[in-house]
């Protein structure tokens, strides 16, 4: 788990205020993501372009499909669906729905059991127009002090009926009692306009036994 990597087996004890920090500032100091935004263009513009050009025709077709574009004023562009925690080793679902009510996930705890492998999955859709350069960004607390934050490029979709899907790489949980406790999670979605298309709070407790 690279939030938490820090927290290996040290001691036999909580770890201070200062260990945090120092994991955290540690932590920070990942790469950043090399990425320059593109200039925007709507979904309309890009199929108006050269529309006598049959090759680029049949190009801007199967790269956008045949998706109407979405009047509506009252649905976003980016809707952002659910976070489901994929762990083969998880006895249930571990599912957020994120289209109700967000503020109730800050007083529920997923459930990790330390050494498992999982993954972050999270849902969405786009309805209207191109959106380019989704991120995942995700901020990691123990007792009010931010022991990492992760950056996740996810890229650039079109407008389409189905939803996509994003899956964050494979991370291990850790083990030893230093690493056990309740990490509070803050995550967004964002793009390249740094338009926060959805934030919440949730949390994870990781622990020696699923159940204990």
């Amino acid at each position: 788990m690279s939030f938490i990597q820090g927290l290996t087996i040290m001691a036999e004890q909580e770890p201070t205020a200062e260990e945090l920090e120092a994991i955290g500032a540690e932590n920070e100091s990942q790469e950043k993501l090399d990425y320059k935004a593109p200039a925007q263009k709507s979904l309309k513009e890009i199929q108006e372009l050269d529309q006598h050009d049959e090759s680029l025709k049949k190009y801007k077709e199967a790269l956008l499909g045949s998706t109407a574009i979405n009047e509506d004023p009252n649905i976003p562009n980016v809707q952002v669906t659910r976070l489901t925690l994929l762990c083969d080793a998880a006895p249930g679902p571990l599912t957020l729905d994120l289209q109700g009510d967000l503020e109730k996930f800050k007083k529920e705890s997923f459930v990790l059991q330390e050494g498992v492998e999982y993954r972050i999955k999270i849902s969405f859709k786009v309805n209207k127009e191109i959106v380019s350069g989704l991120k995942y960004v995700q901020q990691t607390f123990r007792k009010k002090v931010k022991v990492d934050k992760s950056d996740y490029m996810v890229g650039s979709y079109g407008p389409r009926e189905t939803e996509y899907e994003f899956l964050t790489p494979l991370e291990e949980a850790p083990k030893g009692m230093i690493a056990r406790g309740t990490y509070n999670i803050k995550s967004k979605f964002t793009d390249d306009d740094k338009c926060d298309h959805l934030s919440w709070d949730w949390n994870i407790n990781i622990k020696k036994e699923w159940k204990d």
